[in-house]
């Protein structure tokens, strides 16, 4: 039997498991690490963290036959030419670099970066990190000899190869995004050697993939016309596109896709699942007895709308300022008509980034849903009625790890490509059909939504 092993390196902890040829899952297991905010806004980890609880999760995992990555993308390691770690890597979802960002645009031309790129600077990825360390941590910056995402550093610990894949180098803003390599004008315009870069393959070449990209193919997502749409902390809707196409404000975000020569369009709203987590936190409870009380709210939660921007948002309103609400409460309003429309606002956040995907060109007819909300019917229901589209469950509900190990099946040869091993592995177990009823509903309330953002955003 071929033993096929996936690893997931996440920001919380390492996720492993192993598969046969067949997909059906052997085995798993889970390693956490720590995370480190020094200063407000910032967030960094250890890579030998990485590599450790990797170590350790594939020592519990059969003897592997390929070994396929996934992991958090935009994530900075930076090593001297001994392969050395030179400081902690700094992730995703660090803030400290507004004012990097802001010079990336202006150097290379915002309308020129998003056309070479797929997108605007942001905070999370990886080009503005590097400016941030030449400007405050100059003695770091000149013993640079090589540039790695989390990901690929437990690769190169593992096998000794530089490598990185098409996938997640699009996540740099280094990456010409439209024709798969790395780009000489953007790192010349921000003055970065191009040979710290590593070689630049196909995700079906090297077995890897950025977590998102991973976790579609995982669900079955290699060409257009289905969704990949999670549920998870943050909201994703993932689309595959057959050819380079960005949005003119980089609303959403556009990558090179796991499978050669296909991109992907992907939205993403900040608080998802994480708006439930905060609100059992306000109010108590289990999320069980929350979401019956959910239930016995009718569809539009009593006419009150939930602003889900607990984090700020990020498609389509490009916006860390921004801040949740409720609008239309009353006296009459209780436990349930809260958690009623935390689920509706959410899926309306969902809806804002389909109706974007639609503008480059989507044309979705069914959507994948995964993440710990999908775990729920209910949210599940009132997703499908407010996207207008069916919702389908996998057999297997293992994200990115999943992905990382079909890439270690079509790089072992297993499968002749991601299309043969999704054909393969990949079974949907359940489908959750729109509400007719609901979707009248869910029609008039996200035209109130979409009043919302604007009304927040003129609020000092």
């Amino acid at each position: 039997m071929t033993v096929l092993v996936g690893v997931d390196v996440g920001t919380t902890g390492v996720k492993a498991l192993a598969i046969d040829e067949e997909g059906r899952v052997l085995a798993k297991a889970e390693e956490p690490y720590p995370l480190s905010t020094p200063q407000p806004g910032w967030s960094e980890q250890d890579p030998e963290d990485w590599w450790r609880a990797s170590e350790r999760a594939l020592a519990a995992l059969p003897n592997a036959d390929s070994i396929g990555f996934s992991g958090q993308m935009h994530g900075l390691v930076v090593l001297d030419e001994h392969e050395r770690v030179l400081r902690p890597a700094i992730l995703w979802n660090d803030q400290r670099t507004a004012a990097e960002c802001a010079e990336i645009e202006e150097r290379v031309g915002l309308e020129r970066l998003i056309a070479l790129t797929g997108n605007r600077a942001l905070p999370g990825f990886t080009a503005p990190k590097l400016l941030w360390l030449r400007k405050h941590e100059p003695a770091v910056y000149a013993r640079i000899a090589h540039i790695l995402l989390p990901k690929d550093y437990v690769r190169l610990r593992l096998t000794d190869v530089h490598a990185i894949d098409a996938a997640d180098a699009s996540g740099t803003l280094l990456f010409d995004v439209a024709h798969r390599r790395w780009s000489e004008e953007v790192c010349d315009a921000l003055d970065l050697p191009l040979a710290w870069l590593p070689p630049a393959h196909e995700s079906t070449e090297i077995a890897g993939a950025g977590d998102q990209a991973a976790a579609a193919l995982g669900v079955g997502i290699v060409e257009p016309g289905a969704l990949s749409v999670v549920l998870g902390t943050s909201g994703v809707v993932f689309a595959a596109l057959d050819g380079f196409v960005a949005d003119p404000l980089a609303r959403a975000h556009v990558f090179c896709h796991a499978v050669p020569d296909t991109w992907h369009a992907m939205g993403v709203m900040l608080s998802a699942a994480e708006s439930m987590r905060w609100l059992r936190g306000v109010l108590g409870g289990e999320y069980g007895e929350l979401l019956a009380d959910a239930a016995a709210i009718a569809r539009g939660a009593d006419g009150v709308l939930f602003a889900p921007y607990l984090s700020g948002e990020r498609t389509p309103h490009v916006d860390a300022d921004v801040r949740a609400a409720f609008q239309g409460l009353s006296l009459g309003h209780g436990r349930g008509s809260l958690v009623r429309a935390v689920l509706e606002g959410v899926a309306y956040g969902l809806r804002d980034s389909l109706e974007l995907l639609r503008t480059l060109g989507v044309d979705a007819h069914v959507g994948r849903a995964s993440g710990g909300g999908a775990r729920s019917e209910l949210w599940l229901r009132i997703v499908a009625s407010v996207l207008g589209l069916p919702l389908e469950l996998t057999a297997v509900e293992e994200g990115s790890a999943y992905g990382a190990a079909l890439l270690a099946g079509v790089m072992a040869g297993v499968w002749r490509d991601a299309r043969e091993a999704v054909d393969a592995c990949v079974r949907v177990r359940a489908t959750i059909e729109p509400d007719a009823e609901w979707q009248h509903t869910y029609e008039d309330g996200y035209g109130r939504f979409q009043a919302l953002y604007p009304a927040l955003k003129e609020i000092p």
